[in-house]
């Protein structure tokens, strides 16, 4: 045996003589060397309601040295230190600090369901040196945790408890009490599916066109106005979020989906392309029309491969069916060979593009060839668009250049659809369009009663051969279960209900996850972007309503100055203060075309803002003066950036 461990028994004999001398085990204390400290622990119980728990716990100055220092010391130093710690008025301050922190844990543990004697027993079995402050601290997290993990599951089991999907068409009232029948019409592009629709519901005594776009909400409010069924004139409303023309006595409404009316009962409803109920983030709209349009006779208007699904919602509702499958009425061909140079486009020509850089680049390298152009993309107002389809329809403009917003209404004369490239950025990369938009885009070419036939074509021959091959593919038919429900603010009111949360980050989460979908047959959905604003709004004193509403504006939250100005609103709103506009801050005189586009849909914004909450967003006439006004300047701006375009081709030509 060496000296040094020599010396270690001899220090160990000491300590145990001192404990033995200082009667330290009659007192519950004990002298323990671990984790590099000397300390000592006191042991002993308490009772707290019933409740018997032992605890072997560190006194907040039981730590008496480094392991290196307690060697140093000599045995009346030990045993003055010993003296000072251990003390009859140390222990009973340990032992009424336990009883306090037993008795918290134990009410807390009854309040939640838990077993206390879990995370108490813990008191007894940590081995150390840590002061007993400490150790209720790492108890007291480990309660938390299972607090939250069983608050977490009862509010998931109560929400389970207050949603089932399943169950989802008895909310709408009305629809469900009502006796309805369903007609589908189902057909390519220029089929006259939508024509035959419109046509019964302008004969119906009552009815209501539900459109995907403003756009066609417009287009068929006037086509509902200029009917002349019986040779009298229809009184027609037009309701979109941002827009309400209600002419006293109306009989007839053309709104946008989002705007269905499921309390006023109707003769018929037409629900235009029905395909969009696989549409990623509207299709909850499209469930909600066919599940909830309150009339007699609902005609689901669309795309063939529709038809499975709409079989199944009509059972599921239980509501009779009829299925037409239609025809186009003219043929669609692709040209044998690709555009491939400027000078192949000509009048009639719709060249298509995917972005309004690209649509804008096509129109001034088109227009510089004597050709003039109308413009449409997505960014532009329904109003400027309509303006702009219009020259083309009566031979203002020769060639219209256009995105995909071309496929959906706005009915032109097009011989040839011109497609300059089949690769469309979806918001995260770059893919190739699928068979469908392919097939609806090709479809505007060839208006009946107009050409005899439709053309399709590829500017260069890649693009040609692509959409040669995507015409001839067969699509695949909508699913037949997975029907998008989207959180109404009853639905959002029912979870705080039985949760007590307000967040509306977390009220949506629960939506997502723990309400009860029993056969997936309707299933929840909520778009990104309204789970990126609730964490936002969530940081307001806003109401739960207020927070879900503004979760909705229908504003773009990549353009920055429209972003600022949905943050302006709703930080208005949480303060109770009065957001007005005024019409000499925006002169749209001297902005750019993208800049009067962007204050174009921020005045239609604020009107959306301003039919839910008038009170705080009272300038409703003069959001839809401005809007107007900075919708003309936007076609006259497309107009003039035409004719300057031409002129410049004159000059070079003459």
């Amino acid at each position: 045996m060496t000296a040094k461990n020599n010396d270690a028994d001899a220090q160990s004999g000491d300590d145990d003589a001192l404990v033995h001398e200082l009667g330290l085990a009659a007192l519950g204390a004990q002298l323990v060397k671990m984790e590099g400290r000397v300390f000592v622990r006191f042991s002993g119980v308490v009772d707290a309601g019933g409740l018997r728990v032992p605890y072997a716990l560190v006194p907040d100055h039981g730590v008496l040295a480094k392991p290196s220092k307690w060697r140093k010391l000599d045995p009346d130093a030990r045993r003055k230190l010993l003296r000072e710690r251990v003390t009859r008025a140390a222990i009973d301050e340990l032992n009424a600090s336990v009883a306090i922190f037993v008795n918290q844990v134990a009410c807390r543990c009854e309040d939640h369901d838990l077993d206390a004697a879990l995370f108490l027993g813990q008191l007894a079995e940590l081995e150390t040196s840590e002061p007993a402050a400490h150790v209720f601290e790492r108890i007291e997290q480990r309660v938390e945790h299972a607090t939250l993990r069983e608050q977490e599951e009862r509010h998931a089991a109560r929400t389970k408890e207050s949603i089932n999907l399943a169950e989802y068409p008895d909310s709408f009232d009305l629809a469900r009490r009502m006796p309805r029948r369903f007609i589908a019409l189902l057909g390519p592009t220029n089929s006259g599916k939508t024509h035959r629709a419109m046509e019964a519901l302008a004969n119906a005594s009552s009815g209501v066109y539900l459109a995907p776009l403003r756009l066609l909400a417009l287009e068929n409010y006037e086509r509902l106005q200029a009917a002349r069924p019986h040779g009298k004139a229809l009184a027609v409303s037009l309701v979109t979020g941002e827009e309400r023309r209600q002419p006293e006595g109306a009989t007839h409404t053309a709104s946008t989906v989002e705007m269905l009316d499921s309390r006023t009962r109707v003769e018929v409803a037409v629900i235009d392309e029905i395909q969009m109920l696989a549409d990623r983030d509207r299709g909850a709209a499209w469930t909600a029309a066919v599940c909830g349009a309150p009339a007699s006779v609902v005609y689901l208007v669309g795309a063939p491969e529709a038809r499975r699904a709409i079989e199944a919602l009509a059972k599921r509702l239980e509501c009779p069916l009829e299925v037409h499958v239609l025809k186009r009425m003219g043929p669609l061909s692709m040209e044998n060979t690709a555009v491939r140079k400027l000078r192949n486009i000509g009048r009639g020509d719709a060249v298509i593009a995917f972005s309004r850089r690209e649509v804008l680049m096509w129109r001034d390298m088109i227009t510089e060839m004597g050709l003039s152009v109308a413009t449409v993309y997505g960014n532009l107002a329904p109003e400027v668009r309509r303006a702009q389809a219009e020259r083309f329809r009566d031979g203002s403009a020769d060639v219209v250049v256009a995105t995909d917003a071309l496929a959906m209404g706005l009915n032109m004369p097009i011989q040839r659809i011109v497609m300059t490239t089949t690769v469309k950025y979806n918001g995260v990369e770059e893919e190739e369009i699928s068979a469908s938009l392919a097939r609806q885009i090709a479809g505007r070419a060839g208006r009946f009663g107009v050409h005899e036939e439709g053309l399709v074509a590829g500017y260069d021959d890649d693009t040609h051969e692509v959409m040669r091959a995507l015409l001839k593919e067969k699509i695949a038919p909508l699913g037949a279960t997975g029907f998008a429900v989207a959180p109404s603010l009853e639905h959002l009111h029912r979870i705080a209900s039985v949760t007590g949360e307000t967040s509306l980050s977390k009220l949506l989460k629960r939506f997502m996850h723990n309400i009860d979908v029993p056969d997936g047959f309707f299933y929840p959905r909520i778009t990104e972007e309204q789970s990126e604003r609730a964490l936002w709004l969530d940081t307001l004193a806003l109401s739960v309503a207020e927070k879900f509403m503004l979760s909705l504006v229908p504003v773009s939250t990549r353009v920055p100055s429209l972003q600022r100005a949905w943050e302006s609103w709703a930080q208005a709103l949480a303060k109770k203060k009065i957001s007005k506009l005024h019409a000499d801050q925006h002169d749209h005189q001297w902005r750019n075309l993208q800049e009067v586009e962007d204050t174009c849909r921020l005045y239609s914004a604020y009107a959306w803002l301003s039919y839910r909450q008038p009170d705080y967003f009272p300038s409703l006439e003069l959001a839809q003066e401005l809007a107007r006004a900075a919708s003309e300047r936007v076609d006259s701006i497309l107009h003039a950036q035409n004719a300057a375009a031409r002129k410049k081709h004159d000059k070079k030509f003459k």
